[in-house]
């Protein structure tokens, strides 16, 4: 698929949740993977052709697991004129050598996510953008209602009043096929992560994919029932907020 044709849901959800304004400074959360990139890359585009005067800088939190690895990356950033800063870390030895962690994947997102957030605050910045898409939305919501017996997902802004620093998700609109249609062509880094694969949130994505047999389109069923407005809608109506 061309990026053109995934600008056009992109900058709905940017319209529709309000999440970006003149001059905010906003950093993207790279991890290397397709959704980050192709998230940096939309926002990139946004930034040039759509009239919005912002700040954008890409910040890859680097866990220790392989030296260098995120040197494409770098020069994708170079190419596309955006600042890269990597935040090195010994994450990866804490989680798996150290407290050998069974299920390491809540702990491992908490201390990215302080990591990232320290970087963002230390350099003046005050949203963060991250590559949620379309069927994180979906998976999220059955997660929660599978182990926590709760109708929820993340929002598409969110404060995180700690730091100060404002979450957006402009790619909840776009499935995650689509974004795999553009990834051909990025610099995508190859997850050494030892629990890849082995997730919850993985046998969520294989449960849609069983449903998905026999109800093709299950998946856009669940994610308009989160976001229609005029049907139990999970989010504030968008424009409302």
């Amino acid at each position: 698929m061309e990026l053109n044709k995934l600008l056009s849901p992109f900058r709905r959800a940017i319209n529709d949740y309000g999440m970006i304004a003149p001059k905010d400074k906003i950093a993207v959360g790279v991890s290397g993977g397709k959704d980050s990139l192709a998230l940096l890359t939309l926002l990139r585009t946004f930034q040039k052709h759509f009239g919005i005067p912002f700040d954008m800088i890409a910040i890859t939190v680097d866990m220790g697991f392989e030296e260098g690895v995120f040197d494409p990356v770098a020069r994708y950033c170079d190419e596309l004129d955006v600042e890269y800063v990597c935040v090195k870390t010994d994450i990866s030895e804490i989680i798996f050598d150290i407290r050998k962690e069974k299920n390491p994947c809540s702990l491992c997102a908490k201390m990215r996510r302080g990591a990232l957030n320290s970087e963002i605050v230390k350099r003046g910045f005050d949203k963060l953008a991250l590559g949620h898409h379309r069927d994180d939305v979906v998976e999220t919501f059955l997660l929660s209602l599978f182990y926590e017996g709760r109708l929820n997902t993340f929002q598409p802004v969110s404060f995180m009043s700690r730091s100060g620093v404002t979450l957006i998700r402009p790619m909840i609109y776009i499935s995650e096929r689509d974004i795999k249609g553009i990834a051909k062509s990025l610099p995508v880094v190859t997850n050494t992560c030892p629990a890849n694969h082995h997730t919850e949130r993985e046998s969520m994505k294989q449960l849609l994919k069983e449903l998905s047999k026999t109800h093709p389109d299950i998946e856009e069923k669940f994610a308009n029932a989160i976001m229609h407005p005029d049907r139990y809608n999970l989010w504030t109506e968008p424009n409302k907020r």
